[in-house]
């Protein structure tokens, strides 16, 4: 049986392809508290102004490989380093030296927080387990991707999961580029046109648009759904479980 959406009339999709902070962990509130500490501090340390916002994640950084997130901040505040390289120690006053001490953040606060799945997202997982054939791979550009599936407890959800590692590994671009899902859906043995992509990123969303996939699924978390739209989304829903064929 393949996934009919009620929102999307038509035929049914034989794969999903699932970011993951977002969109089945609400990892997303990590980044942003992890993004918030690293820019604060170095921003505090130069004698930056204004202090990292809500804005700012979701207009730089949010479902954007995590270096390239760091330079795209810093120019918003008219501030270029150099790149450096990504062996620098955390906090070194380089692209990848910053982007690292984030990496150290972030691993700080999923620590201190923990994470549990969206139940709307666990939900939708449960109903296209049911279905059966329905293929289903995680596409998120964090190389914490493992590690935030296994806290969560759904790790053995995904027969496929293309993270930064393997972006890097087979030189893939990152999000807006839609090579990361169309890796992915390649790996599942489905076309883009029988792939639903899921995401919460107007990076993501933008990356699914221009995959050609059958559906691009807009989740909105906070980017607002005309944003979403105006990026490439088909659907747009505020939880997944809107998702399930009642």
């Amino acid at each position: 049986m393949s996934w009919y959406i009620p929102q999307a009339p038509g035929e049914g999709f034989a794969a999903a392809l699932f970011d993951l902070d977002g969109v089945l962990t609400p990892t997303a509130e990590v980044h942003m508290a992890a993004w918030k500490r690293t820019f604060d501090e170095y921003f505090d340390r130069h004698g930056i102004a204004p202090e990292f916002s809500d804005a700012d994640y979701f207009a730089h950084v949010d479902g954007v490989p995590r270096y390239d997130g760091v330079a795209r901040c810093l120019a918003s505040r008219g501030v270029e380093v150099a790149w450096g390289d990504p062996s620098d120690a955390p906090g070194t006053d380089t692209v990848c030296g910053i982007g690292n001490a984030k990496n150290e953040a972030y691993t700080a606060v999923l620590k201190e927080q923990g994470v549990t799945p969206y139940p709307g997202s666990v939900a939708l997982l449960d109903h296209l387990a049911e279905l059966g054939d329905v293929a289903m791979a995680v596409v998120c550009s964090s190389r914490n991707t493992d590690a935030v599936l296994a806290a969560a407890g759904i790790a053995d959800r995904f027969s496929v999961v293309v993270d930064g590692d393997t972006a890097t590994d087979k030189g893939l671009p990152g999000k807006p580029a839609p090579d990361t899902f169309l890796y992915a859906a390649e790996l599942l043995g489905v076309p883009a046109s029988g792939c639903v992509v899921i995401e919460d990123a107007l990076t993501g969303v933008a990356a699914g648009h221009a995959g050609g996939f059958g559906l691009v699924l807009g989740v909105d978390r906070g980017a607002g759904a005309d944003a979403l739209e105006i990026a490439g989304a088909d659907v747009v829903v505020k939880d997944l479980s809107e998702t399930v064929q009642r």
